[in-house]
């Protein structure tokens, strides 16, 4: 809508602007839910496999979705393409249909560097409920200096929770790895030689199933690397020979070494 002449008052704009503003921020959940539908519909791969610029009817065709009403599915799917594309996670051709970006080539299933994991676990509905409890927690933070919105939320630190629900933990040790091999991959391709240069031992506090800690006694065979986490997290895990884990609680004692590696700590 256009208004004659762009004939509006300077106090209108402000207040469209304002509304505009509010709207944008009230709607932004809708990015990354619209995200998080396209990796459990595994819509990257799909456009992935087919190998070419996929067009809609294609793509409908091929999600693992009811289609019995193809007209309201057709246009539904297009309602969460037009999400994606706007969003840049996928190119879409006049007439050929959609590609990959390099950024929805980082959620492919089997990319070495994938970030599902972390995606998945970040917007798992477990996650998301404490910024529900955020108001609450602010009312009574001064009653208890060590809660957190997430203790808030669920009776207990994260942490603890992930200590009883087994799917918890795995989303967050899976996140976190995922996380980790894509900062590993570019920290060793660049800095080999400059950022690890002389040491002989390193301990990664909170270093979860190892991810970190793997790479770097990878690639430095002259560093004895050990993973410090909490003891049901490196539980059944196995060392190498420059390689080890060791349970424990970083607010009571951590082992020594020449450095000390904190990533992720929250």
């Amino acid at each position: 809508m256009a208004f004659p002449n762009n004939d509006i008052g300077d106090e209108t704009r402000q207040v469209l602007a304002a509304q505009a503003h509010i709207w944008n921020h009230m709607f932004n959940y809708i990015n990354s839910m619209s995200l998080k539908c396209a990796i459990q519909l595994e819509i990257p791969d799909i456009i992935h496999s087919h190998g070419r610029p996929m067009n809609l009817s294609d793509l409908v065709e091929a999600l693992p979705i009811n289609n019995n009403n193809k007209a309201k599915t057709h246009d539904c799917v297009y309602r969460l393409m037009r999400i994606l594309v706007h969003s840049g996670f996928f190119i879409q051709l006049a007439e050929e249909g959609y590609l990959l970006t390099p950024t929805s080539r980082l959620l492919l299933k089997d990319e070495p560097m994938s970030m599902i994991p972390l995606l998945k676990f970040d917007l798992d509905p477990n996650l998301m409920d404490p910024w529900h409890s955020l108001s609450k927690w602010f009312n009574n933070v001064s009653d208890d200096s060590n809660t957190t919105p997430y203790a808030t939320a669920h009776g207990m630190p994260l942490f603890k929770y992930a200590e009883n629900e087994p799917r918890l933990n795995h989303l967050f040790n899976e996140g976190m790895a995922s996380d980790s091999r894509l900062v590993m991959t570019v920290l060793i391709q660049n800095g080999k030689g400059i950022i690890f240069e002389g040491l002989k031992s390193l301990v990664d506090v909170g270093g979860g199933t190892g991810t970190v800690a793997k790479a770097i006694a990878d690639a430095f065979p002259q560093i004895n690397c050990t993973v410090f986490d909490l003891p049901h997290v490196i539980e059944g895990l196995e060392g190498s020979k420059n390689l080890s884990f060791v349970g424990g609680d970083m607010f009571n004692s951590i082992p020594s070494a020449n450095a000390i590696l904190l990533k992720w700590i929250c």
